[in-house]
C-alpha cells in the first residue's frame, strides 16, 4: 500500500512524538470521547492543541474544515487526519481505529445485554454523570475555539447566521459550509491572488498516487462487503445491512445528526429491525458511551443481525455489528488518505484561505448548535418542536428540567474552570457522583 506522507509540520507546533505515545494518547481519547462531535472536538483540541501541542491552532481549524466537509462522522475523521499529519497512514489507521475501538466494544456489549435482557439502569447512571461533565467541556472548548476562530465582527456575524440557519430555519449543513465559502472567498479577492493561483496549481502528490489511494481504499470497503453478499445472498439481513450503511456512509454529509433521523425511520419501518422504543433506547447508548454518535448503526446492526440472520442468534448479531462497522467507517479512511495530502496546499491560495477562515467561522456556529442540542437532551427530559412560519426549533419544557445532571454540570463546571481538573478527574468524579445519587435513591 503506498503510504501517504504529509506535508511539512507547520511551524508554532512541537515536533512529531514518537509512534509509541501517540498509540497511548490516541487509546485515552478514544476512551474518553463523549458527548458527540461537540465534546469530541473539544477533547481532542484540549489534547492535541493545548496539552501536547502536536498540532497548531491553525493547522487544528484547517482540518476541522476539511472533515466537515467530508461525509460520515467528522470527529473520527479528525482525529484520522492527526493521525496521518504526524506519522502518515499508519498513524491514521492507528488514530481513527484507536477513536471508534473503546465505543464500538462498549456497544457491543450494551446490546448484546439489551438483546438478552432490555436496559441496564447502573450503566445508564454511570453515563448520566459523564454527560453532565461532557457539556462543560463542551462549553469550555467552545469558548477556547470562538476566541481563537473568531476575529473580526465579520467572522462573529458568519458564525451567527450559521447557527441561526441551522437551529432555527433547519438549513442543511453542506450549504451553510458554501454559502460561508462562497462569502469568505468573496471578501479574499485580490490583485496578487492570480500570481499565487498559479504558483498553487501543481498539487502536492501526483494524480496517479491520489488515484491509487482510491482505488485501495475502495476495494478495501467494498470487496469483503460483496464476499458477505456473495457467501449469505443478497436477501440474508447482514447483505440489507451492508447495502443499507454503505449508502448512508456517502450521503452523512453534516454528521451523524443530519442522517439519524432518516436512519431511524428505515430501521423501524423500512426494514422491521427495531421498534420505535428500541431505536430511541439505541440512541440513547450512543448518546452516553464513548465514540462516535453514528455507532448507534452498531447497536441496529447487532440486533437486526440477531432477530433475523438465523441460529445462532448472538453470532449472527456479532455478523451483523461487524458488517454495519466495517460499512459505516472504512469509507472514512478513503474520505481522508485521499483528500488529506492536500488540505495543507489550499493554503497557499488567498482566496480560499479566505474562504476557509469563513468557513471555520461557519464551523463554530455549528458547533455552537451542537452544544445547544447536547444540552437541551442532557437538562431537560422533555422538549417541543416550536414552528413560527419558516421558523422550526426545539424549546426545552422547562417542567422537565432535570436536578440531578444540572447538579452534575456545575459540578463538572467547578472542576474545570475553577480548580483546573484534567479531563479524566472530571469525568471520574462526575460518574462516581452520579452512581451514588442513583443507589442512594
Amino acid at each position: 500500500m503506498t503510504e501517504s506522507r504529509p506535508v511539512p509540520e507547520s511551524a508554532g507546533r512541537s515536533a512529531d512524538p514518537a509512534f509509541g505515545e501517540a498509540l497511548r494518547v490516541w487509546a485515552q481519547i478514544g476512551l474518553m470521547s463523549f458527548g458527540g462531535p461537540a465534546g469530541q472536538i473539544a477533547l481532542m483540541h484540549r489534547v492535541l492543541v493545548e496539552q501536547k501541542k502536536w498540532l497548531d491552532e491553525a493547522t487544528y481549524l484547517l482540518a476541522l474544515n476539511f472533515c466537515t466537509l467530508l461525509p460520515g462522522p467528522e470527529a473520527m475523521q479528525l482525529a484520522t487526519y492527526a493521525g496521518w499529519k504526524m506519522h502518515g497512514t499508519r498513524g491514521g489507521l492507528a488514530a481513527g481505529l484507536l477513536f471508534v475501538a473503546p465505543g464500538a466494544l462498549v456497544i457491543l456489549a450494551l446490546a448484546a445485554l439489551y438483546a438478552s435482557f432490555g436496559n441496564v439502569p447502573v450503566v445508564a447512571a454511570v453515563f448520566t454523570g459523564i454527560k453532565a461533565a461532557v457539556l462543560a467541556i463542551v462549553i469550555e472548548a467552545l469558548i477556547h475555539i470562538a476566541r481563537r476562530a473568531l476575529k473580526g465582527r465579520v467572522d462573529w456575524g458568519i458564525a451567527a447566521a450559521s447557527f441561526l440557519a441551522i437551529f432555527i430555519f433547519n438549513v442543511p449543513f453542506p450549504l451553510i459550509v458554501l454559502a460561508a465559502g462562497l462569502i469568505g472567498y468573496w471578501r479574499g479577492r485580490s490583485a496578487a491572488d492570480d500570481g499565487a493561483l498559479q504558483t498553487a496549481r501543481t498539487a502536492p502528490v501526483p494524480f496517479a498516487e491520489t488515484a491509487q489511494t482510491i482505488g485501495i481504499w475502495l476495494a478495501v470497503w467494498l470487496v469483503p462487503l460483496f464476499g458477505v453478499a456473495a457467501v449469505f445472498g443478497f436477501d440474508h439481513v447482514l447483505t440489507q445491512l451492508a447495502v443499507f450503511f454503505s449508502k448512508l456512509a456517502v450521503v452523512t454529509f453534516g454528521g451523524a445528526y443530519a442522517v439519524l433521523a432518516y436512519m431511524a425511520q428505515q430501521a423501524v419501518s423500512g426494514y422491521g429491525w427495531l421498534t420505535p422504543n428500541e431505536m430511541l433506547d439505541g440512541l440513547g447508548l450512543a448518546e452516553t458511551t464513548p465514540g462516535p454518535l453514528i455507532l448507534v448503526t452498531e447497536f441496529v446492526g447487532f440486533l437486526a443481525g440477531a432477530r433475523h440472520g438465523g441460529e445462532p442468534a448472538m453470532l449472527f448479531g456479532l455478523l451483523g455489528a461487524i458488517v454495519t462497522l466495517w460499512a459505516t467507517f472504512a469509507p472514512c479512511f478513503l474520505y481522508v488518505f485521499a483528500g488529506a495530502p492536500y488540505v495543507e496546499w489550499l493554503r497557499s491560495v488567498p482566496r480560499l484561505q479566505a474562504s476557509l477562515s469563513a468557513i471555520t467561522a461557519a464551523v463554530v456556529g455549528v458547533i455552537f448548535n451542537l452544544s445547544v442540542w447536547f444540552a437541551l437532551h442532557v437538562l431537560f427530559s422533555a422538549r417541543s418542536e416550536l414552528a413560527i412560519g419558516p421558523l422550526h426549533f426545539q424549546v426545552p419544557e422547562i417542567a422537565s428540567l432535570e436536578p440531578v445532571p444540572l447538579a452534575l454540570g456545575i459540578l463538572a463546571a467547578l472542576l474545570l474552570f475553577v480548580l483546573h481538573a484534567g479531563i479524566i478527574t472530571t469525568l471520574g468524579v462526575a460518574a462516581a457522583a452520579s452512581l451514588l445519587l442513583t443507589l442512594l435513591h
